[in-house]
């Protein structure tokens, strides 16, 4: 299996080790994402959330004021930033690398101005003004998922192609290769080589088969020299295959995440982080002292 070397993801304030996986704990502070809409939807629930995910074993935090789930509309600018960014300034404080998932890039200033370490972009920097404001801020760790349309279209219209992987790696490809043309100081300050991170997108505008072939032939993605980030927690795929709500999905999403780990990622973006972090260990355990994960 093709590794990354060095196995570093370098952000704003922190170098992250991804000599062993990492589990990134989900904070949705909305009132309409597909699984816990609601449950956290205010700043204090949110804080008291991210205090759980750490005592539960979460390395990186991620925090996220807009549903991506199939058919949901866009928010307003104004609104994210409430839901956002009270949430931020305290989990800043807490001595761990946080994550922003946005594709907005006032978003992306107001969070980054905050000490945010990590842009999660499920635009891969399309949005017009984006590659900007990561120039600006050239020290931030960045993740790049690949997603087919647009949150109220892709599932309508997933992709039709005669390889799914091989398409995202060729498009995943393309949105790197644009970093380094937009700022020489993106490429100065080695953005390009230590602080990127790819996400193939599992359920964004991809076919049940789709992600699933994504994460049989996950490790091809490592031979565009990135790490990967994966995220399957309680995804529909997953639900199709059980017949399982979103809530009932922490089995298969463990299960998602052992599978993508041993593929290769080095980054599970998950929900239930206490019965994730638990199943990485018996894993780690039974690989023995092989020395690093491939990553």
């Amino acid at each position: 299996m093709p590794t990354i070397t060095p196995p570093i993801w370098r952000t704003t304030r922190f170098a992250i080790d991804l000599k062993q996986p990492k589990v990134m704990g989900i904070v949705n502070v909305t009132p309409d994402s597909f699984s816990d809409g609601g449950e956290h939807a205010n700043a204090r629930d949110a804080f008291k959330h991210c205090e759980q995910l750490l005592r539960d074993g979460a390395d990186i935090l991620d925090i996220g004021g807009e549903s991506s789930r199939p058919g949901a509309a866009p928010l307003p600018l104004a609104d994210e930033l409430a839901r956002v960014l009270p949430v931020v300034r305290a989990a800043v404080k807490m001595g761990v690398p946080v994550s922003v998932d946005t594709y907005k890039p006032q978003v992306m200033q107001a969070v980054l101005d905050e000490g945010v370490d990590i842009i999660n972009d499920i635009w891969a920097l399309r949005t017009a003004g984006a590659h900007e404001v990561i120039a600006r801020f050239a020290q931030c760790g960045l993740v790049l998922m690949h997603m087919h349309r647009n949150p109220l279209t892709m599932q309508t219209s997933p992709m039709d192609c005669a390889d799914v992987v091989q398409q995202v790696k060729e498009d995943l490809l393309l949105f790197c290769e644009l970093l380094p043309r937009y700022s020489s100081g993106l490429q100065a300050n080695s953005v390009y080589k230590n602080r990127l991170m790819l996400d193939p997108g599992i359920g964004f505008g991809k076919t049940v088969a789709q992600n699933f072939a994504l994460l049989s032939r996950q490790d091809e993605l490592l031979s565009l020299g990135h790490p990967v980030l994966a995220g399957w927690s309680r995804k529909s795929s997953l639900g199709v295959i059980t017949g399982l709500d979103p809530d009932q999905r922490m089995v298969p999403s463990v299960a998602a995440a052992l599978l993508a780990v041993q593929r290769g990622a080095s980054v599970v973006r998950v929900h239930d982080v206490r019965e994730t972090v638990q199943a990485l260990a018996v894993w780690q355990a039974a690989r023995g002292p092989q020395g690093p994960a491939p990553v």
